[in-house]
């Protein structure tokens, strides 16, 4: 098990006196928040069939590459058992639910539930998906869990969230310009939703992170340094299909998702710039000697990343996969 400065839980609970202000800036009310059943045919409406075919024949535009990594990040958001499990496991929030950590994990959670769920009822009304296919990839990717690397510190789970919610966004935000492209707006619309959604969470976790940097910049420096010389895990990374053992199916994912753009190396480098300049790392001053080793590893990393990206060359991959239907 990780061992942890006795101060994280100090830290915890001083930044929990901003949570309240928090929770009201960053997360919306149930009531008026976007539900899925916005965006999708009513079974009460006369002409839900009609809806249903008009899903149908869009989807037939979109290609099959689209439909993989829409796939895929439809089955990252339907993963969020495994998110909560980590998140809830962090020093400094209480198990019972009793503190503001605990009502943000519970509440992000329930936010986070939405994109799963919309896009889950979406693929199956689309007729392009084996379902079966999905839901065995899901079962496999909850059930098998993986390993963020951040054990129980709070400090090492904010900087991956601030970078993986960086990340989805990205991502849904470039899959809805394709759907777009495609000529299917409601695709695009409800991606373009997600989106903004992890756009807000990204922003509320890097707070999390500023505030931390300002009341304990050395181990919030520490942290970072630690989870990007490790490597920020994409939660994508254990995905199988059906009959596989082992996860053979992260890598002609990502090969597609490179190849439409939807999410890159380059990326990566410039969510670890943008982490840089928000955090305002290579200005910060007054840290102790492992710190500072800290801090210029971190301000030299992106430059270093940009040499090996540069060597890099995406294969077209052959993988035929199980969840797309032919046309």
């Amino acid at each position: 098990m990780m061992n942890l400065p006795e101060s994280r839980k100090e830290v915890m609970r001083f930044l929990e006196n901003s949570m309240t202000e928090l929770l009201t800036k960053f997360l919306k009310p149930a009531d008026t928040n976007w539900q899925p059943a916005d965006f999708l045919p009513d079974a009460q409406n006369p002409d839900f069939f009609d809806e249903i075919k008009d899903i149908q024949s869009l989807s037939k535009e979109m290609s099959d590459e689209l439909w993989v990594v829409l796939v895929g990040d439809t089955i990252t958001e339907e993963a969020l058992p495994t998110y909560e499990s980590w998140l809830m496991s962090a020093v400094g929030v209480e198990q019972d639910g009793r503190n503001s950590w605990a009502e943000w994990v519970r509440r992000w959670t329930a936010e986070e539930n939405r994109h799963g769920d919309l896009l889950n009822k979406y693929l199956y009304l689309s007729g392009r998906v084996n379902m079966r296919e999905v839901e065995i990839s899901t079962q496999h990717l909850i059930s098998d869990g993986f390993d963020i690397q951040t054990g129980i510190d709070p400090f090492r789970n904010f900087v991956y969230t601030s970078f993986q919610e960086d990340a989805t966004k990205i991502s849904h935000s470039r899959v809805a310009r394709l759907a777009k492209e495609s000529g299917n707006k409601l695709l695009a619309k409800i991606c373009g939703l997600i989106a903004a959604d992890e756009a807000r969470h990204a922003t509320a976790y890097k707070e999390f992170v500023r505030q931390i940097f300002a009341v304990d910049p050395n181990e919030m420096m520490l942290a970072f340094e630690d989870m990007m010389r490790k490597k920020i895990i994409m939660p994508a990374a254990f995905l199988r299909e059906s009959g596989e053992k082992i996860s053979t199916l992260f890598a002609p994912f990502s090969d597609v998702a490179q190849k439409l753009n939807v999410y890159t190396t380059q990326d990566y480098i410039n969510i670890l710039n943008s982490l840089i300049k928000e955090w305002d790392i290579e200005n910060m001053s007054d840290l102790n000697e492992s710190a500072e080793k800290a801090r210029d590893y971190i301000a030299q990393l992106p430059a270093r990343l940009q040499r090996i990206s540069e060597r890099i060359k995406i294969p077209d991959t052959t993988h035929h996969f199980k969840w797309i239907l032919a046309k």
